[in-house]
């Protein structure tokens, strides 16, 4: 178990690195074979019925995706997974399912729509105060003025 974490622990670090070249991508590669050869032992000793650890499938697509579009610099995959609730999940929770795919386009559309307007009336000065209170008062003294007029 602990050469499993250590050879997950040198991927990660690895990773985490601001330049890469051919030997750390290659270190990394290494790093991750040893994780998968060893990760048997937690289905071997009935801690998982899966050598599979949820969300780690992702890690084989990181060497590619470092020699493609160049080092992470620490980003963490919470970021991306937050914009994916956001702009996925809960698009297609608002959607009937059926032909989900415009449905969730234009559900960002709109929402993207709304923030720009409200970030516009933001920096027009629309939404810094309330006139709420100023209304309810105004109203407040018409109806005691009504049942002043008109008791009873």
């Amino acid at each position: 178990m602990v050469r499993t974490l250590r050879a997950l622990l040198d991927f990660i670090y690895l990773a985490r690195r601001n330049i890469h070249n051919t030997t750390s991508l290659q270190m990394m590669e290494k790093a991750l074979d040893e994780f998968d050869k060893y990760r048997a032992v937690f289905v071997d000793e009935g801690i998982r019925k899966n050598s599979t650890p949820p969300r780690q499938h992702s890690l084989r697509h990181y060497v590619k995706s470092i020699t493609l579009f160049g080092a992470p610099n620490g980003l963490c995959s919470s970021i991306t997974e937050s914009k994916h609730i956001k702009a996925i999940k809960e698009p297609w929770r608002r959607s009937s399912r059926f032909n989900a795919l415009g449905q969730m386009l234009l559900t960002n559309q709109r929402l993207d729509k709304l923030a720009a307007s409200r970030a516009n009336f933001t920096n027009c000065g629309m939404l810094n105060q309330t006139y709420l209170p100023e209304s309810l008062k105004t109203l407040g003294n018409h109806v005691r003025s009504y049942f002043h007029l008109h008791p009873g």
